[in-house]
Formats: structure tokens, C-alpha cells, sequence
């Protein structure tokens, strides 16, 4: 048996290799390392991908939320509600930018915000909702639409772990997860569904003057060169990462189909077991899994993390600590906040390999690892 990874970027990789060899190639004998044409043709794939009118390629995921917070001028004190139950950066430019991070709720079935929570968290200094689309599946977006809607808020989704994934409207109507809100952020960080060979991420929206915003304060606040009309940053996605993304962007729904596939298994082997709760597939939403992440009731978790590590098989905890309960939050009131369901979570959830290069000898070793462990 292959060793098992969490993450087979290698052998994804060898299958691709002469399009990805030959695309690399091309950037370097045309020696356009910036926003040269390759640049452009994976914004114009993506945006077609996606749906979204405007794609801004940037450098990476953290950069895309805090250009997008930055183009809706968003003022110190000005309070986003996002949950806790994130990775850190979706929360980390939120306190950058001097804005006040509200932490509510998720839904322990979908790891993702609950509308419910969010309306209560709704005060008049609140500006924007940020939805995290975890592990791959849609947050629930109507309901957030609705009380956006209601309350004159921005949504700005973090879509960085469900590039790909969907959402389906009351109605019947489907749209792609990073294109229904005011703005969208994503990553394409190595192992994200869409990774590239380095950092990279992209902003997402289909209204015409924020597209213009966010282009100029990702490059440096200009529309013209030495001109500049806006506060802004340095953040671009070079041409070599954008060469890969091209290359990768046409097998990304087959790497999504390999990936469900992969949750089929595991679903298989342990939805019968009663101390095993299989991730929930949310009607409106398309899950992508980025990551197949179990909630354990009445198992030592860490103990199983040990476990499966002694037999040469990765499994991760995301995320072991709450955004409320870290330091950098103490003079935000992150001490202050009674999050049950989320701290809940935090105890008992892990995340087994997953990636699009796993085969059934290897889904075989890891189930079973898992099911000696829980008896």
C-alpha cells in the first residue's frame, strides 16, 4: 500500500505534469511573471467557472478578505459578525483593520454560521455577515440574504475551503458558493480543492464600482500607474501560480467527484456506528468536502489522533481552539463570550485524509484504524 497522505499533492501532481510543465514553461519563455495574459485567461476561466462578473486574482485568501472589507470602507469600531469556529484569518483581518469581530454561533450539523444567531448578534454598529462555507459546504444563504437584507448589511463570503461547491435557493435556482454575496474571497492555497504550487486567492462580486475598488487598492490604491486614488496594498497572483490554476480549473469538478466518492466511503463504513457522526449533507447545499471531518461522542479524540498517527496515518483537528478563545481576541470581550455548540465542536471533531488521490486499499486501512480504535 501507498503511504497515506492527508494531502497527495505529489501523485495529483504526476498526472498533470506535462500540462503543468508545459504551461509553467510557456510564463517563463514569455517572461511575463506579472499580471501578464495568463493572469487574465484564469480571471476570465474563473468568472465563467463561477458565474461571478468580475474576478480579482490576488495573492493570497487573507488578502482577498481584507481587500474586500477595505473596498466596502468599512470605519474602526465597525462590527462583523463572523462565527468562531473558522480558521483564524477569516477573523484575523476583521481585528487588523481595527473593526470589531462579533463571534456567534455555528450549526453543529453543517459546522457552518446559524442565521439565528446572527440576527441576534445584529446591533446599529454592525456593517457586514461574514459566512464561512467549512469543510466545503455552502452556509445557509437565504436565510443570511434575508437578514442582510432587512438590517442593510454586506455579505462577504469566505469561500476558501468550497471553491466549486453550490447553492440551491428555495426556488430551485443554483449558484455557485463566492458569487451570491456582495463579495467573495477565496484561496488557493496548496491543498484547497484549487491550489496552486504557492499562495494565491481571488475576490469575487458582480457589482461594477466595487470591482473597480477592489482592483485599485489591490494594486497599490491605482487605476493608472502613479496614480493613486485609494489606500491600498500590494497583492497579486503571479503568473506561474495563475499558469497551474488554469491547468487545474479544468479537472476541478472531477477532483470534486473524486472527493465525494471518497465521502461515500467513509460514510459507508461508519454511519452505523453510534460514537460516529458523518459529516451532514445540507439539502441546499452541493458539499465539496475539503475536509471529511467526523464528530466523535464519547471518544478520546486526541487519543485517536495518537492512535492513527502510530500506524502511519494523518489525521488533523480543525480547529482545536476557537477564534473567541485566542489571545490576539482578549481585548476584543473574546473571554466574554458563551459559545456552547462551538467549544462543543472543538472537543470532538477530526478530520480524516482527503484529497482526490486516495484509493480503496488505502480508504480500507484508515476506516478500519478508526473502527478498532472506537469499539
Amino acid at each position: 500500500m501507498r503511504p497515506i497522505q492527508m494531502v497527495d499533492l505529489k501523485r495529483q501532481y504526476t498526472k498533470i505534469k506535462s500540462e503543468v510543465d508545459s504551461a509553467i514553461q510557456e510564463v517563463l519563455d514569455t517572461a511575463a511573471f506579472i499580471n501578464g495574459k495568463i493572469v487574465t485567461d484564469f480571471a476570465t476561466a474563473l468568472s465563467a467557472y463561477t458565474g461571478s462578473k468580475h474576478v480579482i486574482p490576488c495573492a493570497n485568501g487573507t488578502d482577498a478578505l481584507q481587500i474586500a472589507m477595505m473596498a466596502l470602507d468599512l470605519q474602526p469600531g465597525d462590527e462583523v459578525i463572523t462565527p468562531s469556529f473558522t480558521y483564524i484569518a477569516t477573523t484575523e483581518v476583521v481585528a487588523l483593520l481595527k473593526l470589531k469581530p462579533i463571534f456567534v454561533e455555528v450549526d453543529p450539523k453543517t459546522f457552518c454560521i446559524d442565521p439565528v444567531a446572527i440576527e441576534k448578534a445584529i446591533t446599529p454598529r454592525t456593517r457586514a455577515i461574514v459566512p464561512v462555507h467549512l469543510y466545503g459546504q455552502s452556509a445557509p444563504l437565504q436565510e443570511i440574504l434575508d437578514i442582510a437584507a432587512r438590517h442593510n448589511l454586506y455579505i462577504i463570503e469566505d469561500n476558501a475551503q468550497a471553491i466549486g461547491s453550490s447553492y440551491r435557493f428555495p426556488d430551485g435556482t443554483v449558484k455557485k458558493t463566492g458569487s451570491i454575496g456582495t463579495i467573495g474571497a477565496t484561496s488557493f492555497f496548496p491543498s484547497k480543492n484549487l491550489g496552486c504550487y504557492g499562495d494565491g486567492g481571488a475576490i469575487f462580486t458582480d457589482d461594477d464600482t466595487l470591482a473597480s475598488r477592489l482592483k485599485m487598492i489591490a494594486n497599490h490604491g491605482q487605476s493608472r500607474r502613479y496614480y493613486h486614488e485609494l489606500v491600498g496594498c500590494n497583492s497579486r497572483l503571479d503568473s506561474i501560480q495563475a499558469a497551474v490554476l488554469n491547468v487545474k480549473l479544468k479537472r476541478l469538478d472531477e477532483y470534486i467527484a473524486a472527493r465525494r466518492a471518497v465521502a461515500d466511503y467513509y460514510d459507508k463504513a461508519f454511519n452505523a456506528h453510534p460514537k460516529i457522526k458523518t459529516p451532514y449533507r445540507a439539502p441546499y447545499s452541493h458539499h465539496v468536502f475539503h475536509q471529511y471531518t467526523l464528530v466523535l461522542d464519547g471518544v478520546d479524540r486526541n487519543g485517536l489522533n495518537e492512535f492513527l498517527a502510530a500506524r502511519n496515518i494523518p489525521s488533523m483537528i480543525y480547529y482545536p481552539v476557537p477564534a473567541h478563545r485566542q489571545k490576539m481576541f482578549a481585548n476584543f470581550g473574546g473571554g466574554n463570550y458563551h459559545l456552547e455548540t462551538t467549544d462543543w465542536l472543538t472537543e470532538r471533531v477530526i478530520s480524516l485524509p482527503m484529497h482526490t488521490e486516495l484509493d480503496d486499499e488505502q480508504l480500507h486501512a484508515i476506516s478500519d484504524a478508526v473502527l478498532e480504535y472506537i469499539k
